[in-house]
């Protein structure tokens, strides 16, 4: 199958992959073997990097899990570790190409398969990249898939997903996911911890995220994040706090039908945008003002 790469949110970019060899579902072979020793020696920098980030700041059930990707010496079969998540929560991991459509993506969340992109960042991108690689999707998501509960809302996510498409409402699941899987806080009583993957494979969002007086952290409000556009080639200036992993399943498991038309009927946010009358849960923390 031949396809073409697709790109989510506000970006000017061209994704990469190589999309002439993948399954009518986007899935491929991982092809371990062709991994370089350099490549294996850049993901090993960037696991230890992250590994030094991570205390204090990633939510408990992110760091728990950690030791499950057995990934201390270089980049990881993906088959050794659904050998511990198939039997954990009932997921798998699979490889893809590079971003796939909204509608692949959530078809394969429902069924509990979690993709993984097969390429690797390159070493004048260890700092930042501005799209999903090998590393943000193993390090980032994988580890939290082991949590029963976090794994449940994901394939919650991914039926949400399958009924969002065929209701022309795609881009108002992508925007939830976005904005808590992706770039979730979680409210905990030692302080903020984070839990979304985009932050916990980044080396410079970590402390972006939970300390910069630029970014913005609201309460989560299900039908503000259906209206709230992103942007993925930057950090985030707006941030959402959950209470618990129970807030997102249940978040994630009702018909959002009546939340799409509402929605709809609304005008979107801009990136960034705090409206009247929110507030930054850090105001007096950190300096953050809105």
């Amino acid at each position: 199958m031949s396809s073409v790469p697709v790109t989510y949110g506000e970006a000017s970019i061209t994704p990469r992959g190589d999309y002439a060899h993948c399954a009518a579902d986007y899935t491929c072979a991982q092809h371990w073997e062709r991994y370089t020793p350099q490549e294996h020696a850049l993901f090993s920098r960037l696991y230890a990097r992250q590994m030094a980030l991570v205390p204090g700041r990633a939510c408990d059930a992110f760091v728990r899990a950690l030791p499950n990707l057995q990934a201390q010496g270089g980049i990881p079969l993906f088959e050794d570790i659904n050998a511990s998540l198939l039997p954990a929560t009932g997921w798998e991991i699979v490889a893809v190409p590079g971003l796939i459509p909204e509608a692949a993506f959530f078809s394969l969340l429902s069924r509990r398969r979690f993709p993984v992109t097969v390429w690797l960042r390159r070493p004048e991108e260890f700092d930042y990249i501005v799209e999903p690689d090998l590393f943000h999707d193993l390090f980032g998501h994988v580890p939290l898939l082991f949590e029963p509960r976090f794994a449940d809302s994901m394939q919650a996510f991914g039926a949400g997903g399958l009924k969002a498409d065929g209701q022309h409402a795609l881009q108002y699941l992508a925007r939830l996911y976005w904005y808590t899987v992706e770039f979730g806080l979680l409210r905990t009583p030692q302080g903020l911890r984070i839990y979304g993957a985009g932050i916990l494979s980044s080396g410079g969002e970590i402390e972006h995220s939970l300390y910069s007086p630029q970014a913005r952290r609201l309460r989560f409000d299900l039908l503000r994040l259906l209206r709230s556009r992103y942007r993925i080639d930057s950090f985030q200036a707006t941030y959402f706090i959950i209470d618990d992993f129970e807030q997102l399943f249940n978040a994630t498991a009702p018909d959002f039908t009546p939340l799409y038309a509402q929605a709809a009927a609304l005008p979107d946010i801009a990136p960034g945008v705090v409206l009247p009358g929110e507030l930054d849960e850090t105001l007096g923390v950190r300096g953050a003002r809105v």
